[in-house]
């Protein structure tokens, strides 16, 4: 057996998995929404950056790898889970439930799943829509929708809850959990949530409120 593999049968390793998956994705987050806030730009401006991207001819690759590391990402960490889950005695549930426990650390598994379904909807109706009268129009018709529009914040708000706990739980994986650092690590964890959250947001509630057309 290979020392990879060795270390990804092992909890640490495979933590150590989840962690660089999740902090990968995180960097891809950042572009992302990077790229959706030029809807405030104007059709103009969003379509000539969404044409740019659909004719590199190193997106699909780049789509798969994204797509790969994000199933990766969640079958290893509900792995970890369930391992976690038959390793803990039932006294020792009941305990560290009444404490040191977050919303986001409770919700992980609920957040990640509430992401994966938004993300299934999400390629299907942006990503393989009818993109004739250019991507902003259809991501504009798509989250002038009010039900629509309120999953996508819903979806959004569920990945910042996420992200409030993943983003300091992947550096503390990596030991750097220091009573020096630590600290600091949480504080940007918990603002980088909230403005991976929030800037989504922000697109289909100045849609509904009618200041982007």
């Amino acid at each position: 057996m290979s020392f990879l593999s060795r270390f990804y049968s092992s909890s640490l390793g495979r933590k150590f998995f989840v962690a660089g998956a999740g902090l990968s994705l995180c960097g891809f987050l950042v572009l992302h929404l990077s790229g959706n806030l030029l809807i405030f730009k104007g059709p103009g401006v969003f379509n000539h950056f969404a044409q740019t991207l659909d004719s590199n001819p190193f997106i699909l690759p780049a789509e798969l790898i994204l797509a790969g590391l994000f199933l990766f990402h969640i079958v290893i960490a509900l792995i970890v889970r369930y391992h976690n889950y038959q390793a803990r005695p039932i006294g020792y549930v009941k305990y560290s439930a009444k404490g040191g426990r977050t919303w986001g650390s409770r919700t992980m598994t609920a957040t990640a799943f509430i992401v994966l379904a938004f993300l299934i909807i999400h390629l299907k109706d942006f990503r393989f829509g009818d993109r004739s009268q250019g991507v902003y129009h259809l991501v504009v018709s798509c989250l002038k929708n009010p039900y629509y529009a309120v999953f996508y914040i819903i979806a959004m708000l569920s990945l910042s809850l996420h992200l409030s706990h993943g983003f300091q739980s992947a550096f503390q994986t990596f030991g750097l959990n220091h009573p020096k650092y630590t600290p600091a690590i949480k504080k940007l964890g918990y603002l980088f949530a909230a403005v991976i959250g929030l800037g989504f947001s922000s697109i289909p509630f100045w849609i509904m409120l009618g200041k982007i057309r």
